[in-house]
């Protein structure tokens, strides 16, 4: 299965997402922001981590406005499956291609430490291999990851099963204590209405290798759900 991976000026963990991707079985392009590819060729759109234009302005404002976007946009419309990590969340936000936005970390501090997430809800191609209410182990890296969003969308993401992740304890309870950041009810991950677009905080490829496989069930799920889609 083909994925794009797209680099920005300051991305900085396009290499290790182009690493996990290919260890879960996908064969990866990378592309430049000024590029036009046709992005049909691709099963997978994939936004990196890392400080695009130096998170100038808001977080991934600047990379929201590149010339890719306007290419990833009419693929996200076409059906197409897009990720976004970290600040390839905050890139997609700023486009509207997700609700939302991601503002600066309540402690004002960078946070980097593995976090434990829930999995709430397998009803989408980005979690069908997981189960409702699993905990996985998964690392983060951010200064601006607290998530958003105005309380009448927040009831139209639960209504929809758009919350695919919640910061979350070891008894699954999601409180203060277990929410890094401060996002709008403990949230780590949104998917979009049609559930083909996907941002999340957190970072699947750092838990891709012998140190962590707990990022696989995201590579395992979307690889799953594109193969039924090309059935």
């Amino acid at each position: 299965m083909n994925a794009a991976v797209i680099t920005f000026p300051g991305s900085n963990c396009d290499d290790d997402l182009n690493f996990a991707l290919r260890i879960a079985g996908f064969q990866v392009t990378q592309l430049w922001h000024k590029d036009h590819p046709d992005l049909s060729q691709f099963g997978l759109v994939a936004l990196p981590g890392g400080f695009s234009y130096g998170d100038y302005l808001r977080c991934g404002a600047m990379a929201a406005l590149s010339p890719i976007m306007d290419d990833v946009r009419t693929y996200a419309e076409k059906g197409g499956f897009v990720l976004g990590l970290c600040n390839g969340f905050q890139i997609l936000c700023e486009t509207g291609l997700l609700p939302g936005a991601l503002a600066r970390n309540l402690s004002l501090n960078f946070v980097c430490k593995d976090v434990l997430l829930k999995i709430k809800t397998n009803q989408s191609p980005w979690t069908c291999k997981a189960k409702a209410g699993e905990l996985l182990s998964i690392p983060i890296a951010h200064g601006d990851g607290r998530y958003v969003v105005d309380e009448s969308t927040y009831k139209q993401l639960v209504e929809a099963n758009q919350v695919l992740l919640t910061y979350t304890d070891a008894t699954g309870e999601e409180n203060t204590e277990s929410n890094p950041n401060g996002s709008h009810h403990n949230i780590a991950g949104i998917c979009n209405q049609n559930k083909n677009v996907f941002g999340l905080m957190p970072h699947p490829e750092r838990a891709t290798d012998l140190r962590s496989r707990n990022g696989m069930i995201f590579w395992q799920s979307i690889l799953h759900a594109l193969s039924e889609k090309k059935a």
